[in-house]
């Protein structure tokens, strides 16, 4: 089955709302496809509780349809290095093999666990000579052909300013005039700058993670999600071609991410825009599994 927006073809895969953390995305141009973030895991702990089977099996088969598109696509794209986002296990490095990859630059504007993982990806695993090319990403712009083109941003920050996570790469792609903007791990976005360039980018459709409110009171403030709540309300209000919001990722972990953000729906029911998760854009129920992980313990009686 095909899902359109505006006749623009994704296909979403191993978001937090279909039962994995991740964001892959495959933008379909017509002469091409392009993989952003072809990535997926599971979290280890939740509640103190190992994955349960459901989410195992569940990451098998997000990973199985992954390494299938994968080589699919001519060029992918990898925002950052959080393993949730490209593959990076023993023989994944393959599936990189004659691709064009545009990735974050892994020796600017970087953490040192990403920077460290980018080096193991690059060098160690050999994807560096794997790839038909490689280039870094950070704040250029790439015209494809005469009515497609892809843009990356200046690297924004992972939540807040100044956090420890590390940068992200926002990445555009312009289709005959229709723009597709894929917004990995900004949180919210909780950054007004963040806030700021997704504007500027005219979105008609926004694949954007959502503030991750499973952790209020630990690693995100209530002012932190205030603050997420009132961008992407902004971003609402203001972006006048703004069609469909994919919000999902961090927001996902919780299973009270309505009422979380609630003012977001409400502003976007009243301005007449789209707000769905990754599930419900493909045709799928909401699952949000490791959030039910200790539900999912108990009803296996171990």
């Amino acid at each position: 089955m095909e899902y359109r927006v505006l006749g623009v073809k994704l296909e979403l895969i191993g978001f937090d709302s279909m039962g994995s953390r991740g964001m892959a995305t495959i933008v379909y141009t017509g002469s091409q496809c392009i993989f952003i973030d072809p990535g997926v895991s599971i979290a280890p702990k939740r509640y103190g509780l190992p994955p349960h089977p459901l989410e195992l099996e569940r990451l098998q088969h997000h990973l199985d349809r992954i390494h299938r598109l994968v080589m699919e696509c001519d060029i992918l794209v990898i925002s950052h290095y959080h393993r949730d986002h490209y593959l990076y296990r023993d023989g994944e490095e393959e599936y990189y093999t004659g691709k064009t990859l545009y990735i974050k630059n892994p020796c600017e504007n970087i953490n040192v666990s990403q920077r460290i993982r980018a080096y193991r990806l690059l060098k160690k695993m050999g994807v560096e000579e794997k790839a038909r090319e490689v280039v870094y990403a950070d704040n250029i712009e790439h015209k494809i052909d005469k009515d497609l083109w892809i843009r990356f941003s200046p690297p924004q920050p992972h939540g807040v300013e100044g956090t420890r996570l590390g940068y992200v790469l926002v990445t555009t792609i312009n289709i005959a005039g229709i723009r597709i903007v894929h917004a990995s791990d900004v949180q919210g976005p909780i950054s007004t700058r963040t806030r700021d360039y997704l504007m500027s980018q005219k979105p008609h459709i926004l694949i954007i993670s959502g503030p991750p409110t499973y952790l209020l009171g630990k690693r995100l403030s209530e002012e932190d999600l205030g603050k997420a709540v009132e961008n992407l309300v902004y971003i609402i209000e203001n972006t006048g071609c703004l069609e469909t919001i994919v919000l999902d990722h961090h927001l996902l972990r919780d299973l009270e991410y309505r009422d979380r953000v609630k003012e977001v729906y409400r502003v976007a029911r009243e301005k007449e825009k789209k707000v769905i998760t990754a599930a419900e854009y493909m045709g799928k129920p909401v699952e949000q599994l490791e959030a039910h992980r200790k539900e999912l313990w108990e009803s296996s009686g171990e």
